[in-house]
């Protein structure tokens, strides 16, 4: 009996049981796997290719490397990037090098291949030139910052998406009929469970696997729903706070701000709380939204942004996130002016090229009798002791540098008083210089 128990082998996880072992078993991915697609292509040639996976957790990117491997004869070395050296990738290469010393080629697979430092991903690059092996590399970080070029040149990048509804259904239905047919759901805890995987055929897979054990003790035969929400401890959407996923949320929060629609905004502020995004984060990034979007337009939002992160400071979670809240339905339906943000741009971008130019004599600092005696602060015209209190045709700007018109309101919100005070105030100007050039221009009949 205890040599029974000691001899036997553990139960494989149900996502290990149900894995595919062709291509037409795997669910998704019909961008790339469906008839005409560019990995379905690739297994038609008879040629496999470098490639590095990019997608979200459980959508198949190591199902898809073995069967590359299974449907070509090749040998098959996994790695890990979050616990292999340099000696790890020593040793499969001399374990390639005996591959093909027997006749037979090698997919070397290494999943979360991001980790690797730049050195260890350098040191894939001649083993991967020469042929020896074929490289598939697995990410969930975006191949643009996370690969080294050389490597990502010699490479195709293939997206996988994660799973739709009726995906994720379809698999459940797989896994009920090929492993747990004991395990009777009704429609609202498949509905459950899809919702809860959130596009993750492994996460999903895992959820059912605690159900049947969960049911199998409660002695219950049919699971609903609120059985799953009493019996499992069902964990917060997918969601990376260091990752694409975050900065594309955040993108998407930005972005249904600007175009005024607040359901949206709101939407996917609460997407991210629910991730578990820092809400302080978040109260700076609407405090960078109303400076940059909504700006003179309505400063009232930006006061409301700042008062948000401050109650934020002062109440926490979770009821600090209803001023955030609030401040993002203010802002979406504040008018919207970028007119600061863009003057702002053109600015730096203008002093970033142009030559360093003096400050005119007349706008000078003159706190010593050597600096007065050099003229510094002569003529200068104090605004309050003239008429609407504005020196209409002086200038600010330095000698020779003519108006730039940087700032240009937009007909909407307060900018539409500022754009009327900046027009008054250009007339202002333009009726001072033809009064000084009448008098400096002498008269032909005198």
């Amino acid at each position: 009996m205890a040599d029974d128990l000691f001899e036997s082998k553990p139960q494989a996880p149900l996502a290990e049981a149900l894995r595919p072992v062709t291509l037409d078993d795997v669910i998704g991915q019909s961008h790339l796997i469906g008839a005409g697609k560019p990995l379905r292509l690739t297994f038609e040639s008879g040629r496999p290719h470098s490639m590095i996976l990019w997608g979200p957790p459980g959508v198949g990117k190591t199902t898809l490397a073995r069967l590359t491997a299974s449907a070509f004869g090749y040998e098959f070395i996994a790695l890990s990037a979050v616990f292999s050296g340099v000696k790890d990738i020593r040793n499969a290469m001399e374990q390639a090098q005996q591959n093909l010393a027997r006749g037979r080629k090698t997919i070397l697979f290494v999943d979360e291949i991001h980790r690797f430092n730049k050195s260890q991903q350098d040191g894939l690059l001649p083993f991967v030139e020469s042929g020896l092996v074929v490289l598939i590399g697995a990410t969930t970080e975006n191949p643009s910052f996370e690969v080294n070029s050389a490597l990502l040149s010699r490479a195709q990048v293939y997206v996988l998406q994660v799973l739709s509804d009726d995906e994720l259904r379809l698999l459940a239905r797989r896994a009920q009929v090929r492993e747990l047919p004991q395990l009777q759901l009704d429609d609202s805890a498949v509905n459950t469970l899809v919702g809860y995987a959130d596009g993750d055929a492994r996460r999903l897979l895992n959820l059912l696997e605690q159900t049947a054990s969960a049911a199998a003790v409660a002695g219950v035969e049919r699971v609903d729903a609120d059985f799953l929400q009493s019996a499992l401890t069902l964990n917060a959407r997918r969601f990376d706070k260091g990752g694409d996923n975050f900065y594309d949320q955040i993108s998407a929060l930005h972005k249904s701000v600007r175009g005024s629609h607040p359901d949206a905004a709101l939407y996917w502020l609460c997407r991210m709380l629910d991730g578990g995004a820092d809400a302080k984060y978040l109260s700076r990034r609407v405090i960078r939204m109303a400076w940059e979007d909504i700006g003179l337009a309505d400063p009232r939002a930006l006061q409301i942004a700042n008062d948000a992160a401050a109650t934020f400071e002062r109440l926490g979670s979770p009821e600090g996130e209803l001023a955030i809240a609030q401040a993002v339905i203010y802002l979406a339906m504040a008018p919207k002016s970028n007119a600061g943000y863009q003057a702002y741009n053109e600015a730096r971008a203008f002093i970033k090229s142009d030559k360093s130019r003096e400050v005119p004599n007349h706008l000078r600092n003159a706190p010593t009798r050597l600096m007065k005696e050099l003229g510094h602060g002569k003529l200068y015209r104090y605004a309050h002791d003239e008429p609407q209190a504005y020196a209409a045709g002086e200038s600010y700007l330095p000698d020779g540098l003519p108006e730039p018109g940087w700032y240009r309101p937009v007909a909407r919100g307060l900018e539409v008083k500022i754009a009327d005070k900046l027009t008054q105030l250009r007339s202002l100007d333009e009726a001072a210089r033809g009064a000084s050039t009448a008098r400096t221009t002498p008269d032909p009949s005198a």
